[in-house]
């Protein structure tokens, strides 16, 4: 009989969790906080923002979906384990495998013959075959192992899993077909490629493409400036069937666009890929020219809106912080506010919050969060 353990309980892993168990496939989730297990067995939802997610755990909490933080259980009932733990980069860029390594060593020591494990994070080139394998391999069992990359996007996760193109790929054709078997239980449209390093490439190749893209916008932004050409028209007039011009702004935030292109970049000469991420995150410093320039010695200002995408409370790799940091380091008065934090919140943070912009001499609305009328000393990034 088919159980399935996902391990890793965030914004990935329960909506995959939620997907499986909608087809009435027994799963177990293991995630290391008590407080989230503890809710998820409640039925109560910790990612309240994502849509679909509370109905699901409301039919299938406690009938076929349960959540631990044991791995003993999960590796006694389940056959089959999807991994989507969080990998990070540290100051240097590099990736820390801390969350999957210790994951990988955890199932390994339980693993029993026949069992399939699949990892979900996204990851360099190679680390399924030359990093997860040998730490597996520790089990001295004939288990199987495959890698199908998440694809989804928050706000849209439960229809990403749903109808979006699963990728897989196994370390050999018995993983391929073993795991092609599995994710087709539960996935629309699954598509088998040549090798686990061509699906770690596939998930990677999308995040440099979003990224490469985005800075081409922000680098005609700024020719537009120079040339006083309103980007917006242009990029209308502009973008047609064979062209794209993304917007244009403060830089790229999120778990993903900013992270995988270092994958790439610390172990290949890719100057393109390097040259946008570089682009990207300079943004910062080009937004506080711009701002200072529209102050003209003034000193108070406030930037509205610090999360790394309109409506997600999110702060990954958000752009909005360093920016206001920058501000800071340039000598202005600068007051935070965003319609997802309370002021307690943006407290916490160590930021100043108001709300009462006439007092400002200057605000700096991100990404759209809000919309400010008849007020003269509003820029939008």
């Amino acid at each position: 009989m088919l159980k399935i353990g996902v391990i890793g309980l965030g914004k990935a892993g329960i909506p995959l969790a939620c997907v499986i168990a909608e087809q009435n496939i027994p799963i177990v989730g293991l995630d290391v906080s008590l407080t989230r297990v503890n809710d998820i067995n409640s039925k109560i939802n910790p990612i309240p923002e994502e849509p679909g997610v509370q109905e699901i755990f409301d039919k299938c909490v406690g009938v076929n979906l349960e959540a631990t933080t044991s791995y003993k259980k999960i590796l006694s009932e389940c056959n089959v384990f999807i991994v989507i733990v969080p990998l990070f980069i540290d100051d240097n860029k590099r990736p820390v495998f801390d969350n999957i390594d210790n994951v990988m060593t955890e199932l390994s020591k339980g693993l029993k013959k026949g069992d399939l494990v699949v990892l979900e994070t996204t990851v360099p080139i190679g680390t399924t075959r030359n990093r997860i394998k040998p730490i597996l391999d520790k089990s001295g069992v004939d288990y199987m192992l495959a890698y199908s990359p998440e694809r989804i996007m928050t706000g849209y996760s439960i229809s990403r899993y749903k109808e979006f193109p699963k990728v897989i790929a196994g370390v050999d054709n018995k993983s391929t077909d073993r795991s092609f078997e599995v994710y087709s239980k539960f996935c629309t449209n699954v598509d088998k490629v040549d090798s686990v390093e061509t699906a770690e490439m596939i998930k990677v190749s999308e995040g440099v493409y979003r990224d490469v893209n985005i800075a081409l916008a922000n680098e005609l932004y700024q020719l537009c400036e120079k040339y006083n050409i309103n980007f917006d028209q242009m990029r209308e007039k502009a973008n047609h069937q064979f062209v794209n011009i993304h917007h244009a702004g403060i830089g790229v935030g999120g778990h993903c666009i900013p992270v995988y292109p270092w994958f790439l970049i610390n172990e290949n000469d890719v100057p393109l890929t390097k040259t946008a991420r570089l682009l990207n995150d300079n943004m910062i410093l080009y937004w506080k020219e711009k701002v200072l320039q529209r102050l003209a010695g003034r000193k108070k200002v406030g930037v509205v809106g610090i999360t790394y995408r309109k409506g997600v409370k999110e702060l990954a790799y958000t752009r909005s912080i360093p920016f206001i940091h920058e501000l800071q380091k340039a000598g202005l008065d600068v007051y935070v506010n965003d319609p997802m934090y309370t002021r307690e919140e943006i407290a916490t943070l160590g930021f100043k919050n108001t709300d009462d912009y006439d007092k400002l001499d200057l605000v700096v609305i991100i990404n759209g969060v809000v919309k400010i009328n008849n007020y003269e000393n509003v820029m939008c990034i």
